[in-house]
């Protein structure tokens, strides 16, 4: 049985399973398309995050962190530290997976068609947390290009596809449906470009949002300097990204058990030519 309190989960053996399984599927997605593996670390520097207007955007999501003062009372008082006892917060916790590629490729020149995957624990202060279905902590897989516009899109097109096939085949009742991106100024160009141009698609099983593919044309590629080889432009950028509990928890929902839904999820993904 999974532990879940207060938007934390300790996942049993069944349900790890599951995750794992449902990451290798969608890994291996993204190693089929050629794309490369990087690791970030599960924490950034304020300064880092706060290029991509991350505390504009989302600062009711957001989470920092910092050091204790060195003191002779350190303990916590009813479980808490309260902020006296705190240095300045300067580390950031990701409420998102792409960031750690963009901080990666940061000031470098990248192909044309660069495709890179990345996994990570990412936070999000919710206003309310219900299982594992909404959580504080959860991990998330991401596909991220960078490179011309027309790769991006490719790439966006691709797994749309992928994602659609695969979730047929889980059975899964499932919509896919615009929605809006805050990683745009919120006046002036980017803002009529997208109520003009469809930047977010999100596929919703249960009123629950469980995978999208997202296009940030080049605001990325600006805020951390990356160009594109045999050119003077910033890189465009898309990703495409899977909250894993979240579909953990969809497919618990529609096959009652873990071990039910990995098999079925393994069957699915061999159907789909994804294994």
């Amino acid at each position: 049985m999974n532990k879940v309190s207060d938007g934390l989960a300790i996942l049993d053996s069944d349900h790890t399973e599951l995750l794992d399984t449902l990451d290798s599927v969608f890994t291996e997605w993204a190693l089929k398309a050629g794309a490369k593996k990087i690791s970030p670390p599960p924490v950034y520097r304020v300064a880092q995050l706060e290029k991509f207007d991350v505390y504009d955007n989302f600062p009711h999501l957001a989470l920092v962190a910092g050091p204790l003062r060195p003191a002779d009372e350190s303990r916590p008082d009813a479980h808490r530290f309260h902020p006296g006892k705190l240095a300045d917060a300067h580390l950031g916790l990701p409420t998102a997976t792409c960031f750690g590629a963009y901080l990666f490729f940061e000031g470098m020149r990248v192909p044309s068609s660069a495709l890179v995957t990345l996994a990570n624990h990412c936070f999000r202060n919710e206003e309310y947390f219900d299982g594992l279905r909404r959580l504080l902590s959860f991990r998330m897989r991401e596909i991220v290009a960078l490179g011309t516009y027309e790769h991006t899109r490719n790439v966006i097109e691709d797994f749309k596809a992928r994602i659609e096939a695969f979730l047929g085949e889980l059975d899964l009742d499932f919509t896919s449906e615009a929605a809006t991106d805050p990683f745009f100024d919120r006046e002036g160009g980017r803002a009529l470009l997208q109520r003009l141009q469809e930047v977010k698609r999100e596929f919703t099983v249960d009123g629950l949002a469980i995978a999208s593919v997202n296009t940030h044309r080049n605001f990325f590629g600006e805020r951390c300097g990356i160009t594109v080889e045999n050119g003077s432009s910033h890189a465009f950028t898309s990703c495409v990204a899977f909250g894993l509990e979240r579909w953990v928890s969809v497919l618990v929902d529609r096959y009652g058990t873990a071990a039910k839904a990995a098999e079925v999820a393994r069957s699915a993904a061999l159907n789909t030519g994804s294994d």
